[in-house]
């Protein structure tokens, strides 16, 4: 087993070096025809084939590729769509045809080396497939894979749809490996080329691990950016989604001021209604209160002018009687009384005329005020019509105080007895007025009381004003918390386009450094003068360097200054 792997070492060495030496000479694309590429696939073959186990089937013993491969596309995710690309050739059969396939992908990937590097490296699933002493399980076969590395300088455009990889015979051609002395001074000058290329693919190499990691690094900037982007987009629908239950407790709570605003317009103008019956109700019993007034002011005056002529008349007679004197003082002290009592009938009237304009200042209407209201105008309507009464027994009193003068006139034996009359009719109209009196003041009380009634209502009333007052300032608030959400949402959006684009750049930069590195992977040189990395039409150039004496790839810069040195100093 160890002499078989020493085998297959040299060979893969002599056919991956011939590979190479035979790309750079007849050009670096090769397509599935050429004889040392076929050789190289059939060595690699029998490297994987060796130490594999043998299964056991239905149909007798197999020894598949197929299933070691197959682990690649686990190991590394990029792989599977070269395993995917396999299972969906339609012509192959066989897992061992599906192997070649596979090979054959990897190598135009230029993930050969790779996908074999991290197959190695797991023992434990190759002990599943490979015998303890097989190449894939010993230091050959990491030898083997590390050879692999400079096919990375090799283009290959192979067809592998319609070619019959079922039924191909894997036979090593040793004769292409024999060579003689010129082929040995031409491996040496193809060794030099390969060396100075493998130099370059090894500098592109630390190159590309280099733009791997800036790539991994602005791929978790990019992660990040895309974790902070969505807890963003989250927080913009959660403020979303409360700018919505605002807006709908806004037009809730707008909806309940109209409702209460057209409830106090209602009341307002139910208010204003009975406010003008009461206005008309009140001028209607002012009216006639003035009439009521007027009237018993006339009265009064006619009672003056009757005293006035029950004093003449008792002056003629003071002579005769002075009794009739001391009634008619009597008479005059009553009659003083009754002014007295109507100058305060009219303070009082002056009174209630002012609590009424005051109240008709500050009343607000409810169905129990009418209530008390209506039953206020009945009373002052029994009043009214108390005060017609008195005033029809004023004119009684007046005819009788006629009666009385005639029946003076005739005789002043019949005095006496009429003056005992009026003074019994005075001493009944001054009961009746204190009657009027107390029912005055009883009316005074109950006005009193309606008043701090209306007063309690007005409070009510000025309550539910401030309520609605501070309802309207709450809305307001609302109103400016909403405006706010409003400024965050679009402070937001601006955030979240502004990631966006940054995360176009960044793709777009991504895309770029990717695009350089495959670029300088397939077209790019080092120059040996200067050091620096040119593209293959401006590093054409072969030149002897002292540090090497033989020719060397250089740039047409340092050419140019190396022939113009040479030129300058021919010794």
């Amino acid at each position: 087993m160890a002499m078989e792997r020493a085998n297959l070492l040299n060979m893969a060495k002599l056919s991956i070096k011939g590979l190479i030496e035979s790309a750079l000479s007849f050009g670096r694309t090769l397509d599935s025809d050429y004889p040392p590429l076929q050789q190289f696939f059939v060595v690699m073959e029998h490297c994987l084939k060796h130490g594999l186990r043998v299964k056991k089937s239905f149909l007798g013993f197999n020894k598949s590729l197929w299933g070691p491969l197959e682990l690649v596309e686990k190991l590394c995710p990029e792989a599977a769509e070269i395993s995917a690309s396999v299972r969906d050739l339609p012509g192959l059969k066989t897992p061992l045809g599906r192997a070649r396939a596979w090979l054959r992908l990897a190598l135009m990937q230029k993930r050969l080396a790779d996908y074999l590097r991290l197959l190695i490296t797991r023992k434990d699933l190759l002990s599943d497939f490979y015998e303890n002493s097989a190449l894939m399980l010993e230091e050959e076969g990491a030898v083997i894979v590390g050879l692999l590395v400079g096919l990375n300088v090799i283009d290959a455009n192979l067809c592998v749809k319609g070619e019959d990889l079922d039924s191909q015979v894997g036979v090593i051609d040793f004769s292409m490996y024999l060579k003689n002395d010129i082929d040995d001074y031409r491996s040496e000058e193809r060794n030099s080329q390969i060396a100075s290329i493998l130099d370059q693919k090894n500098y592109v190499e630390e190159l590309n691990r280099q733009l791997n990691s800036t790539v991994h690094g602005l791929q978790g900037r990019v992660d990040s950016l895309e974790k902070s982007n969505s807890k963003l987009i989250e927080e913009l629908a959660i403020a979303k989604n409360n700018i919505i239950k605002l807006q709908e407790e806004n037009q809730q709570l707008r909806s309940e001021n109209s409702l209460i605003l057209l409830k106090a317009q209602q009341q307002l103008e139910v208010t204003q209604g009975d406010v003008s019956v009461e206005r008309d109700t009140y001028k209607q019993s002012r009216q006639g209160l003035d009439e009521m007034y007027n009237e018993a002011q006339r009265q009064l005056k006619e009672e003056c002018q009757l005293r006035q002529d029950v004093e003449n008349e008792l002056v003629v007679q003071v002579s005769m009687k002075q009794e009739m004197e001391l009634a008619m003082k009597l008479l005059e002290k009553d009659i003083h009384e009754k002014q007295d009592t109507l100058i305060g009938l009219r303070h009082q009237l002056d009174e209630v005329k002012a609590i009424n304009v005051e109240m008709y200042q500050k009343m607000q209407s409810s169905d129990d005020e009418m209530k008390k209201k209506n039953n206020m105008i009945s009373r002052l309507e029994e009043k009214t019509n108390q005060i017609t009464a008195t005033m029809k027994q004023l004119e009684q009193r007046l005819q009788e105080a006629e009666r009385h003068r005639t029946s003076a006139e005739e005789g002043t034996r019949r005095f006496k007895l009429d003056f005992a009359n009026k003074a019994d009719s005075l001493q009944r109209q001054i009961e009746n007025r204190e009657r009027q009196l107390q029912q005055l003041e009883t009316d005074l009380k109950i006005e009193r009381e309606w008043r701090q009634t209306l007063q309690n209502d007005l409070d009510r009333e000025r309550d539910t004003v401030s309520q609605l007052s501070t309802e309207a300032l709450q809305i307001n608030g609302l109103k400016k918390e909403f405006h706010r959400l409003q400024d965050e949402n679009i402070q937001l959006k601006t955030i979240c386009e502004d990631q966006e684009q940054a995360l176009e750049e960044l793709g777009s930069k991504l895309s770029d450094s990717v695009l350089g590195v495959l670029e300088l992977d397939r077209t790019s040189h080092h120059c040996r003068n200067c050091g620096e990395i040119f593209c293959n039409s401006c590093s054409d150039n072969e030149l002897p360097l002292p540090a090497s004496p033989k020719p060397v790839r250089v740039c047409d810069t340092c050419h140019a200054l190396l022939l113009q040195r040479c030129s300058s100093n021919p010794t």
